[in-house]
């Protein structure tokens, strides 16, 4: 199913914050695939975040700098400027996608197959996912709830991940259960969230310790969640 192997693992990170340059290294050192989900609207935008009592920088890559820390990596949508999508016009949803797809394709020279949705569970509604559907053919499109499961799904216009990564204890226990399954069908493991949130606590080498435990493993592939989600489908 992916490339011979049974089980896939893939890594989605959002928002294009300057903390991506630090990831992208990791990922490059444990020679795992990922993709990032941008808003080509806040290129250089400056910010910050007050997350469980601790202000953190919220700063996007300019760019140039996001064609550096990129390169090599799936580039995906995630809206012009992560508006909160319900409270849109459908017309106001199809120009946030279009715009950001038209220039990150230009910036990226790539394909934009994939779509995340901005905003927590409230703001991702039926009526988000239904305008999206109707209006864009992408590969997948990814909301937030996890499933703490590696089976496949069929709609993949509503993809939900497996786990999101500051859930350290159930990224490990998932982690050591991937790594013994022997599986008789295919298994994606499927993991996101976004790299700020590893300045809130400095977990920064708690996640490296999980990327050291599950890379270079020979049933294992590594993908983008483009290159996974086409394997998949065949």
């Amino acid at each position: 199913m992916f490339d011979g192997k049974m089980k896939a693992i893939t890594f989605s990170y959002d928002d294009g914050t300057l903390q991506d340059e630090r990831l992208a290294h990791m990922f490059r050192k444990y020679n795992v695939r990922a993709t990032f989900n941008i808003n080509s609207g806040n290129f250089s935008k400056k910010g910050e975040l007050l997350r469980d009592g601790v202000i953190v920088d919220h700063t996007k890559l300019s760019v140039d700098d996001a064609k550096r820390v990129y390169a090599g990596f799936e580039i995906a949508s995630h809206t012009l400027t992560h508006p909160n999508l319900d409270k849109l016009s459908e017309d106001e949803i199809i120009a946030q996608i279009s715009d950001d797809i038209n220039n990150l394709s230009e910036i990226f020279e790539t394909e934009i197959s994939g779509f995340v949705y901005p905003g927590g569970r409230a703001c991702q509604t039926q009526y988000v996912y239904d305008t999206v559907k109707k209006n864009f053919r992408f590969l997948y499109a990814r909301e937030i709830e996890s499933t703490l499961s590696f089976d496949l799904q069929k709609d993949l216009m509503q993809f939900k991940p497996t786990v999101h990564h500051m859930k350290f204890n159930d990224l490990f226990e998932l982690g050591h259960k991937f790594i013994d399954m022997k599986p008789d069908k295919p298994q994606i493991f499927y993991i996101w969230g976004h790299t700020f949130e590893f300045d809130i606590d400095n977990s920064w080498d708690r996640f490296e310790e999980f990327l050291r435990m599950i890379s270079f493993r020979s049933d294992i592939f590594y993908g983008t969640n483009k290159e996974v989600f086409s394997l998949a489908a065949k």
